[in-house]
């Protein structure tokens, strides 16, 4: 699917940046509706369709590196990494470098890079309340969710829920997982989950981080 005429201007609403900016600030995390434009959201959703259909996704599980683990009790979801090989990632991750830069320039957060990846959600599947930062590695410093799915049910679930901090049983919001939705929030201090999902439902989630050198190794892989 071509969006060639759409510029990365264009393809979050206008005024995001300074509303998602005020709300971090503010409380630590931001939900905003109809924020990423429906031609990018079609044409990201179709890719998710076509890497399931040809079988490139591959489980999800929690970690990283040595660390990581297959924990279907935790997480259900099935991911493909974001490289650019498409103009519709390309215009997304542009659109990504853009709020990382003004991020960066009011907040001055020292965000290095942002990384994120397809995941697609089968009816059942959840994702059991965490936090995004990793043990010992705390270069994830906020995260990002779009979503993609066209005509969310109204009985659909999947809901991303945000909780306090302070407070594991108080719920701050829960995120209906619409086509052009996208929430922000702070890696390392906003518990959220995923609940059990009655459809599949399509994402991308994203982490803008902080450079990390390990072993004399600049920012290693993930």
């Amino acid at each position: 699917m071509s969006i060639s005429p759409m510029s990365p201007e264009d393809a979050l609403a206008p005024g995001t940046h300074i509303e998602l900016i005020d709300a971090l600030v503010e409380q630590g995390w931001y939900v905003g509706e109809k924020v990423i434009a429906p031609a990018l959201c079609d044409a990201l959703h179709q890719e998710l369709a076509m890497l399931k259909e040809v079988e490139a996704l591959e489980e999800a599980g929690i970690g990283r590196g040595r660390e990581h683990l297959l924990r279907k009790d935790i997480r259900g979801d099935a991911i493909h990494w974001l490289n650019q090989e498409s103009e519709a990632q390309r215009l997304y991750l542009e659109a990504m470098r853009r709020l990382q830069a003004s991020l960066n320039q009011t907040l001055f957060l020292g965000l290095f890079e942002y990384e994120a990846h397809f995941a697609h959600y089968p009816a059942g599947a959840f994702y059991k309340r965490h936090l995004d930062s990793f043990r010992g590695r705390s270069n994830r410093v906020v995260s990002t969710v779009g979503y993609l799915t066209p005509d969310w049910p109204f009985d659909g679930g999947g809901e991303m829920v945000i909780y306090a901090a302070d407070d594991a049983e108080r719920e701050l919001a829960r995120v209906v997982p619409n086509a052009g939705t996208f929430a922000c929030f702070l890696s390392e201090s906003v518990p959220h989950e995923v609940l059990p999902t009655r459809y599949p439902r399509s994402s991308i989630a994203g982490w803008f981080r902080r450079n990390a050198s390990l072993g004399g190794v600049l920012d290693p892989a993930r």
